[in-house]
């Protein structure tokens, strides 16, 4: 006989650790898009702008290489952000095939209530934890990253 969870989940599914990690990242993502919907963006902007803040991503393709996005999906994303005001994109001087992108003064603006909304929902999400739990859970999850996503680790120079 199986054992079922009190939402009707099979024990077996509920007992797998990956299982849950694609769970509850389901739901951190709709609740994200959800988030960024109501200021008229997507987290992908969100992205965007923290690349360009960072100052060392000022072209399209190092902005979407940082970030692993297609490059052709990014040129969409560039021109919501630039139809917005919150970046400017113009021809590279040195270099006419490429532009160069930086955030504008209401893109810094909106920059800043965009981290604010993305730590309030990330201290929603993980409201249930201590703070040394929440610790520990990021520690695990950039051991993780380091050996399936090591884009998300840390930089270890050799």
């Amino acid at each position: 006989m199986s054992v079922t969870t009190r939402q009707g989940l099979p024990e077996e599914l509920v007992s797998s650790s990956t299982f849950l990690l694609k769970r509850l990242g389901y739901t951190a993502k709709d609740r994200a898009m959800r988030a960024y919907e109501e200021e008229g963006l997507h987290p992908y902007h969100f992205g965007i702008l923290i690349a360009l803040d960072q100052g060392s991503h000022e072209t399209q393709g190092a902005i979407a290489d940082a970030l692993g996005y297609d490059r052709g999906q990014l040129v969409g994303l560039l021109d919501e952000l630039e139809e917005r005001g919150l970046v400017e994109r113009q021809r590279d001087p040195n270099d006419r095939r490429r532009h160069l992108v930086q955030l504008t003064a209401d893109g810094k603006r909106r920059l800043r209530r965009l981290r604010s909304l993305s730590r309030e929902l990330e201290d929603d999400f993980l409201e249930p934890l201590t703070e040394a739990e929440r610790q520990k859970l990021h520690t695990l999850l950039l051991k993780l990253a380091a050996k399936h996503e090591p884009r998300c680790a840390p930089y270890q120079p050799s």
